[in-house]
């Protein structure tokens, strides 16, 4: 499946630079999301609005905070993330543990 980038005001404030990456549990390597980082440094948070697969993370930006369960692995069911408020932009995220995951970057369709 393809994805193409968001482009919005909060990829023109990170630089105006993107790419897609596969995020991977990194206790037994499943991929866990598709998820669009903008700007440069490393993957701290993910917003939700930026996670494009699987279907079950996808739209959570529009659900109540306390009914987003926490980021896990569909496999080993590691907990990699906990949902929040990233509070200097007002958006919902995932503030993701240190070391819980790995990336890989996927070609875009252009």
């Amino acid at each position: 499946m393809s994805y193409s980038i968001k482009r919005d005001k909060y990829k023109s404030a990170r630089g105006g630079y993107s790419r897609m990456l596969d995020i991977m549990c990194r206790k037994c390597e499943t991929s866990v999301a598709i998820y669009q980082k903008d700007g440069p440094g490393n993957l701290r948070r993910m917003y939700s609005d930026r996670i494009f697969s699987p279907e079950e993370l996808t739209g959570l930006q529009h659900e109540n905070l306390k009914d987003i369960p926490p980021l896990k692995c569909p496999k080993c069911g590691e907990i990699l993330g906990t949902p929040y408020i990233y509070a200097k932009e007002k958006r919902k995220a995932f503030r993701l543990y240190q070391d819980a995951v790995t990336k890989r970057i996927r070609k875009v369709a252009k």
